[in-house]
């Protein structure tokens, strides 16, 4: 009797197993995995990732852990040594999000040469690269990975040489890594959600589905008029100090949040006037012509000039700047693809039946139609990565939108333009980290596309 249920057991543990084998995302994986190169690319995706998250662990001026000896002076007037054990890049971190601060033994010391009147160090470990992007060696600037190298107590070699300031170019390539992992992540983050708003209300409304009161259209209207009035007249002058002085991100939330109020506001107020006959009849936005008109718009000019435009008129220059604007212009592909998933997922069965349960229409977008159509935009996301990078590395290489004292691979290259052909490890190390990343998101990308592709389904 035992044996009997076992098997049984089996057979049904199987059949689960082979149902679960046919799942869509199963096969997606399954018909993904048979790219090698893709496949491969993805392996070297999740390594460039962990140097962009442990850039400070692998380059950093700063021990990784050490045990010193700190001289002090008591109440007596007399010093002694106290023993303390420090994580001196974690802490930094607290520093930096200001949950901490640093003891004033340590705010002017140079970690790898620290004075005695101040600690000596009973052990230490220090990161395999033991300069900051920034930080310059004057000693040894302009010398190549095989130059002779003046050396310094805890300090490593210039093991891909430096630029004509010194500066190492080992570390900036760490951490430039995690310069053009935050931009395209961030940047396409940015892309993704504006897209997928504006392709799932064109997709799934059309140009007939979308129906509300007149009271709403007009006193919508009237509070867009409003808000562009306030945000871009009435604080028009506020907002441009507010920009030049490096507060964009100030400016972008305050404005979306006001938006929302006035939105909220004028929505609420046109339930009020739901009673009366013109006015709570419904009319029809054409959502779709609107979406598709914008997309329109956007896609006719030129990104880069776009982007040169919009950062021209910000004096202060930041990496998150660049990030902003690279995703307020790089949504229109994903638009394109959710609205036309949404158009064909509309129209099948379960759709209609979340539709006769009563459910209502933003329900059904957001925990029926959306989820069920991603699957295309993962290709755009992967492509929009590669190419808000390369955009990064560009804006870099003009000096444009980025600040002077912030390594990117671009950066990179620009020091290599100046200083010539000798110089050639400027060149060499940042173009091919450029274009191994932008081919692996390539990969990826086109391995998606054979993976999600139905015809290709076994």
């Amino acid at each position: 009797m035992w044996i009997f249920n076992k098997k049984k057991q089996d057979k049904i543990a199987k059949a689960i197993q082979q149902q679960t084998d046919q799942s869509y995302t199963a096969i997606v994986t399954r018909q993904f995995r048979k790219n090698r190169l893709a496949v491969w690319s993805l392996r070297f995706f999740v390594i460039i990732l962990a140097f962009a998250l442990f850039a400070d662990f692998l380059a950093n001026d700063k021990p990784i852990f050490c045990s010193v000896n700190v001289i002090i002076t008591n109440e007596q007037g007399v010093k002694e040594k106290k023993t303390k054990i420090i994580f001196p890049i974690i802490h930094q971190y607290f520093v930096d999000l200001q949950l901490s601060k640093w003891d004033e033994v340590f705010l002017t010391q140079d970690w790898s040469q620290p004075s005695e009147s101040t600690f000596t160090y009973n052990f230490v470990v220090f990161p395999p690269i033991t300069y900051r992007p920034e930080k310059t060696d004057v000693a040894n600037a302009s010398v190549g990975p095989l130059s002779k190298q003046i050396l310094k107590k805890h300090k490593s070699r210039h093991y891909l040489g430096t630029d004509h300031m010194g500066r190492d170019v080992a570390s900036g390539m760490i951490h430039g890594t995690r310069i053009a992992m935050l931009v395209g992540i961030v940047a396409m983050s940015i892309a993704t959600f504006i897209g997928i708003l504006l392709g799932a209300l064109a997709g799934y409304f059309g140009d007939t589905r979308m129906k509300v009161t007149r009271a709403s259209v007009f006193l919508i209207a009237i509070g867009i008029i409003v808000f562009v009035f306030y945000a871009f007249v009435v604080r028009g002058y506020i907002m441009g100090d507010n920009i030049a002085s490096g507060y964009l991100f100030y400016e972008m939330f305050f404005n979306f949040f006001l938006f929302v109020i006035i939105m909220g506001v004028s929505y609420g107020l046109s339930l009020l006037f739901k009673s009366i006959p013109w006015l709570g009849s419904r009319a029809t936005i054409p959502m779709d012509i609107i979406v598709m008109r914008l997309i329109e718009i956007v896609t006719s000019i030129p990104v880069l000039i776009l982007i040169l435009a919009i950062l021209a008129i910000i004096k202060t220059s930041s990496i998150f700047y660049v990030m902003a604007i690279i995703g307020s212009v790089s949504w229109t592909g994903i638009a394109k693809f959710i609205r036309a998933e949404l158009l064909r997922v509309r129209s099948l069965e379960y759709i209609e039946a979340a539709q006769a349960f009563g459910y209502s229409e933003y329900r059904i977008i957001l925990r029926h139609a959306i989820p069920n159509s991603l699957a295309p935009v993962l290709i755009a996301i992967a492509f929009g990565i590669a190419s808000a990078i390369l955009t990064e590395s560009f804006l870099s290489f003009i000096g444009v939108g980025v600040p002077p004292e912030q390594v990117t691979w671009g950066s990179l290259l620009k020091a290599s333009r100046d200083a010539g052909i000798k110089a050639w490890w400027l060149a060499v190390f940042p173009g091919v980290a450029i274009f191994v990343t932008v081919t692996i998101f390539n990969l990826i990308g086109e391995g998606l596309t054979d993976a999600l592709d139905p015809r290709l389904k076994q």
